[in-house]
């Protein structure tokens, strides 16, 4: 059974830095595609990044500069660092994985294909 858990968010000054980790339980970080997702208040949840099991990343036109995905094989952990923050990064951030297809990690895949996912760490920025 996969379990993901985030954590790192909590409230920042808009400018700073922040890193988000999810320790990754029952399979392997370098056999499945994973992904960190953000979600507004009534709004759906939104894809900012993926990262292959070989390690290819996949940012969006929107997220690619501030953003950086990352993994460490060794902690079985996945991290998202965002830089210069702003208050509308104030959103709850999940991670997600998928052990089918994990070579097909991108942008645009299907959240329906994640198949296991974090509980979500809040991140406020003021």
């Amino acid at each position: 059974h996969v379990q993901l858990v985030e954590s790192g968010g909590g409230s920042v000054q808009a400018g700073k830095s922040l890193r988000l980790s999810c320790a990754i339980s029952g399979d392997s970080v370098r056999r499945v595609c994973t992904g960190w997702f953000r979600q507004y208040p009534g709004q759906a949840r939104q894809t900012i990044a993926t990262i292959a099991s070989d390690g290819k990343t996949d940012y969006t036109d929107s997220t690619s500069g501030r953003f950086s995905i990352s993994k460490d094989s060794a902690k079985n952990t996945l991290y998202l660092q965002v830089n210069n923050l702003s208050p509308e990064d104030t959103a709850t951030y999940y991670c997600a994985a998928s052990s089918r297809a994990p070579d097909y990690c991108f942008i645009s895949r299907n959240h329906g294909d994640f198949l296991y996912w974090g509980q979500g760490t809040q991140v406020t920025v003021s």
